[in-house]
C-alpha cells in the first residue's frame, strides 16, 4: 500500500517533521529528507502493526492531491512510502525447514518448557529480535 507522507522542512536547528496524513497520530522526523523518509517507513509499519495486533482495520489511503488541498499542509514536502502489507499479515503459512537433530531438540525442548509448540517457539522468538 503506498502512502503519502507530508514533510515540514527542517533547517540547522530543527529536524524534517513527517506526518502520515491517513494515519491519525502516525508521525516521525529526521535530521535530513532521506532519514525523514526512512523514520516515516518504520513510524508507517509500526502503527499498522498495532492496529492489526489489536483487531483493527488498516485504513485506505487518499492521494497526495487530496491532503494537498489542506490548507494546514501548505508548502510542505510530499513524498509516498509503500508498505507491503503482506508482511504484517499474521496469514499463517506452511514451510519445510532443514535443521539439524540437535538444534531440532534443543527447540523442542526449549518449547516444552516454555508451554508452546514448536512452530509458536519460533515464531515467538523471532518477533522477539
Amino acid at each position: 500500500m503506498r502512502y503519502p507522507i507530508a514533510i515540514e522542512t527542517g533547517d540547522n536547528n530543527h529536524a524534517f517533521g513527517v506526518i502520515v496524513p491517513n494515519l491519525p497520530g502516525c508521525f516521525s522526523a529526521g535530521d535530513t529528507i532521506d532519514e525523514a523518509i526512512d523514520n516515516a517507513k518504520e513510524a508507517i509499519e509500526l502503527w499498522l502493526e498495532t492496529i492489526i495486533d489489536d483487531g483493527g482495520t488498516v485504513p485506505e489511503s487518499k492521494s497526495i492531491t487530496e491532503h494537498q488541498a489542506n490548507p494546514e499542509y501548505a508548502g510542505w514536502i510530499w513524498a509516498i512510502v509503500t508498505i507491503d502489507l503482506a508482511e504484517l499479515s499474521d496469514k499463517v503459512e506452511r514451510i519445510n525447514i532443514t535443521l539439524p537433530s540437535r538444534v531440532l531438540r534443543r527447540i523442542d525442548a526449549a518449547a516444552k518448557a516454555a508451554g508452546e509448540t514448536r512452530s509458536g517457539f519460533i515464531a515467538h522468538l523471532a518477533l522477539k529480535s
